[in-house]
């Protein structure tokens, strides 16, 4: 039965390390999510792995040749409790891959939104600030933000909201 486990690899190395372990045939997971970034007056988003340092492999433990895993490029060592690989808990991963999209990048934040809570937007030029109230289709919510004195509802992309 296919498991996800989890690869620790070498700094800044999480590509490299996805790219040749899918090279020996192991199914492998990266996720990103985008952070804003400021540089000379500027703002822009990046993309960077969500777990720095850590991918997910998903193998059969019983009939694959796991123990190759240790010694790819870019992999530190696959997390292991003493002889046997750590199994990553079952639905977290699936439920990570949910909230992503075709390129594996996160969409929206990490944690389910409670409505009222507090949001931070984040847009090319500004930011700003508002009140969840509810999700309008897959990919939009809509806020109520304070502007000019009053409240206005407003739909936003689900990708804007700060993780």
């Amino acid at each position: 039965m296919k498991r996800w486990y989890v690869v620790h690899t070498q700094a800044r190395q999480e590509v490299r390390a996805e790219v040749n372990l899918r090279r020996q045939g192991f199914e492998v997971w990266l996720p990103w999510i985008r952070r804003p970034r400021r540089h000379a007056r500027r703002v822009d988003n990046t993309l960077t792995p969500l777990f720095p340092r850590y991918l997910f492999v998903r193998l059969d433990f019983a009939s694959e040749p796991w123990r190759s895993i240790n010694g790819t490029f870019g992999v530190v060592r696959l997390l292991c409790n003493g002889d046997a690989p750590l199994v990553v808990p079952t639905g977290l991963v699936e439920e990570i891959i949910e909230r992503c999209d075709e390129a594996g990048t996160i969409i929206g934040p990490l944690r389910p939104l409670i409505i009222g809570e507090h949001v931070k937007v984040t847009m090319d030029r500004f930011d700003f600030e508002g009140l969840f109230e509810t999700r309008s289709g897959q990919d939009r919510v809509v806020l109520l933000v304070k502007l000019l004195g009053r409240e206005v509802r407003t739909s936003v992309p689900l990708r804007r909201l700060a993780a």
